[in-house]
């Protein structure tokens, strides 16, 4: 097991990110990205100090106030200022695995030597991330134009000694964690709030976070229903390759495949079936769910494209002698793939709350509501329910965020991608998609024993024999909101391998 990982110009993949976090790396920059940091600074350094043109962001106002000129004894105040003015995040908490994906990507960045900031600014932001000082921040308060400036105000905070951090759950005054590690505040230096604000890293880390829970409920919504499509007694000629292999779109072939070798060797499956077809929520699984890995695989491309890109501004190339302001901040690209995602992720949710809907209607020699003595009991009548408030609530988060845009900063920034909140609803969807799959998987398990003596494959019989060590078969009425939560418990904690995820 790695114990460190250098930040350097490899790629760095939504996996790699995903090995950093679960095996509790550090972070160490490499030789090349110390070079690249501190040759970007020395230039800098020296276009501010042997010219006297004005450089949006370094001896200029920020947004509208480009045109005015601040002297040079003023750079650092400049800096500092920037990133407690911006500082005006609201809303809830920023999930503090989300806050340390930002600080690994906001590093990244950096390193890469276009951006003009201090050796010790980064190797500070190094010293969070290994330390586990978690910056805390808010959901609310960008428009994803100019970059995530409100979050990642707050995530530079803790620099100066201001603001709040996480240490082990608990908050505390930056300026605390600063004394009892002996940390000096960082006095920035011409640029560095900009470079440290202006960036896609909020966005980004929301993205890499929800494609990463994408990934695993994609599988976890294929196994699950499998256990739907024995529960139900559904035909297998509609998994059959050749169905698909005519019409070939990868996600489709591989949910196709993966429906088959999850239901290998079943007993209910190979058993004579009397229903001729069945319904689209279980027949087109392949074709919804395959979907829907397709635009998680192209989403992921957006995301791992971009937590590889410089996006801060202006940007410096030393090569060429010039600093250029651009607009690699805009979110864009971000916002219509985490609106993408989220869509497709709601998708995952619709059908499988169409087949935990099928499974409670008395059909294919189940009784209704999934328990014996209906009538005494209401058995899974509520679970539908609550599956069917949730999928109604994802429709209504799905509608994109990044077909709106307000004019702001006095009409310089005058077209925004609203990203921040196409990040904040895709997560919103996707968690919601873990109790909908926890809900099916309820479901479809207790369905499941209805079949006995007959039996489903031997993987599907494994995995809900471990599902019972933490919730038991209903045999009368209880509470289910326990189990539901149980079931969501489970999911959670279910670990898959890489291969079965990307």
């Amino acid at each position: 097991m790695k114990e460190h990982h250098y930040i350097s110009t490899t790629v760095l993949d939504i996996s790699d990110v995903k090995e950093i976090l679960e095996t509790n790396q550090k972070l160490a920059l490499s030789e090349e990205a110390v070079s690249n940091i501190n040759k970007s600074y020395k230039y800098l350094q020296s276009k501010i100090t042997n010219n006297d043109i004005p450089i949006y962001g370094i001896n200029t106002g920020f947004g509208s106030l480009c045109n005015v000129k601040i002297s040079a004894e003023n750079l650092s105040k400049l800096q500092e200022n920037l990133v407690m003015s911006h500082a005006c995040g609201t809303g809830e908490y920023v999930p503090q695995e989300i806050v340390k994906i930002m600080l690994l990507l906001k590093i990244q960045s950096l390193s890469y030597g276009y951006s003009g900031v201090q050796l010790i600014t980064v190797e500070r932001l190094i010293k969070m991330f290994n330390n586990d000082v978690i910056p805390v921040i808010y959901t609310q308060g960008s428009l994803g134009a100019s970059g995530d400036l409100a979050p990642l105000a707050h995530m530079s905070l803790p620099l100066l000694g201001k603001g709040d951090v996480w240490v082990n759950d608990t908050i505390i005054p930056a300026a605390t964690v600063l004394k009892e590690y002996h940390w000096e505040p960082i006095i920035l230096q011409a640029k560095e709030g900009l470079a440290l604000l202006n960036g896609t890293q909020f966005m980004s880390a929301y993205g890499v976070h929800c494609l990463l829970k994408s990934y695993k409920y994609s599988y976890l919504a294929d196994a699950i229903s499998a256990i739907s499509i024995d529960a139900f007694d559904c035909n297998m000629s509609p998994y059959n390759s050749l169905v698909h292999l005519v019409r070939p779109h990868r996600g489709q072939v591989k949910t196709a495949e993966r429906i088959n070798e999850l239901l290998e060797g079943s007993e209910l499956g190979a058993t004579e079936k009397e229903n001729v077809q069945d319904p689209y929520s279980f027949r087109c699984i392949p074709q919804v769910h395959g979907a829907s890995k397709d635009t998680i695989g192209f989403v992921h491309k957006t995301f791992k494209t971009e937590i590889n890109s410089v996006t801060d501004n202006p940007n410096i190339f030393i090569e060429e002698d010039l600093i250029i302001s651009g607009g690699n901040f805009h979110g864009q690209p971000l916002a219509l793939g985490l609106d993408y995602l989220g869509i497709a992720m709601c998708e995952l949710g619709n059908i499988s709350e169409r087949r935990i809907y099928q499974l409670v209607s008395g059909l294919r020699g189940l009784p209704a509501f999934l328990v014996d003595n209906p009538g005494l009991n209401s058995g899974f009548m509520i679970p539908q329910y609550t599956a069917a408030s949730i999928v109604s609530q994802n429709k209504q988060l799905a509608t994109p965020a990044s077909v709106d845009s307000i004019v702001s900063s006095n009409g310089q920034e005058d077209h925004v991608s609203m990203g921040a909140n196409s990040a904040t609803k895709c997560l919103r969807i996707v968690d919601n998609i873990e109790t909908i799959l926890a809900i099916e998987l309820l479901n479809a398990s207790q369905a499941l024993n209805f079949r006995k003596p007959r039996k489903s494959s031997p993987f599907i019989e494994s995995f809900v024999s471990n599902f019972r060590e933490v919730v038991s078969f209903v045999s009368e009425d209880r509470i289910l909101a326990d189990d539901i939560h149980a079931a969501i418990g489970f999911l959670k904690s279910f670990k898959i391998d890489d291969d079965l995820m990307f």
